[in-house]
């Protein structure tokens, strides 16, 4: 067999070995699941998920479904952010309350131009938010995980002054509170409603909890 041969062969063996190390990466880099949705301990619903490191941050994309509190169905869900966990874009296509609806949402440094279609008529609208305001849609749960993605199990003292853009409606403040015994339990605080989050080391929402709604979501 010539050199030349051989060289070609090693070449080959290991751009194959690099072509698995980094494929192997991206899989690990990426986290899938299910949640089931119960209100009242009654099990209404469920969303699946997928959260994955994109060029320049990071994409949860959800679809799933619910009857109660409110009848709704996540056709597609997509958020964008940076790998500073800053929402960048926002589409939603689905059912809310037997309505056909889709929301477009472009945000640059705080500003936000909604794009809402429902009921065969498109209405548009702008607001500004803090540049880092969290996006979390009514009624979906899944992007709570932006905010156990940051915090994980790491918070060693409160933060206050954070914000939620409960998009597309508006926007509010909020405290970040660590659990008392549990250091993977964060409280978010907003006025007299708490909302906890449970999480692990890598950032999974392994569980939510509104107490004031008689909400629960699992991780299954």
């Amino acid at each position: 067999m010539s050199k030349n041969l051989v060289l070609i062969l090693i070449l080959i063996v290991i751009l194959s070995l690099l072509l698995f190390v980094s494929s192997g990466v991206c899989k690990a880099a990426d986290e899938s699941g299910s949640y089931s949705i119960y209100f009242m301990d009654e099990k209404v619903g469920y969303e699946e998920f997928v959260w994955k490191e994109v060029a320049g941050g990071y994409e949860l994309e959800v679809t799933g479904r619910m009857t109660k509190p409110v009848s709704m169905q996540i056709e597609s869900l997509v958020i964008q952010l940076t790998e500073d966990f800053i929402p960048l874009h926002y589409e939603f296509k689905g059912t809310l309350s037997g309505s056909e609806q889709s929301v477009s949402s472009i945000i640059s440094d705080g500003s936000v131009v909604n794009r809402i279609r429902a009921a065969g008529q498109e209405q548009e609208s702008s607001t500004e938010i803090k540049r880092d305001a969290f996006l979390l849609p009514n009624p979906v749960f899944s992007p709570y995980m932006a905010i156990t993605k940051k915090y994980r199990c790491s918070l060693e003292e409160e933060k206050t002054g954070l914000s939620a853009y409960i998009i597309p409606q508006a926007e509010t403040t909020f405290t970040l509170v660590p659990g008392e015994e549990d250091e993977c339990l964060l409280l978010m605080e907003m006025g007299a409603a708490v909302v906890e989050l449970g999480t692990d080391n890598q950032g999974s929402l392994r569980i939510l909890h509104m107490p004031f709604q008689n909400i629960r979501v699992v991780l299954d």
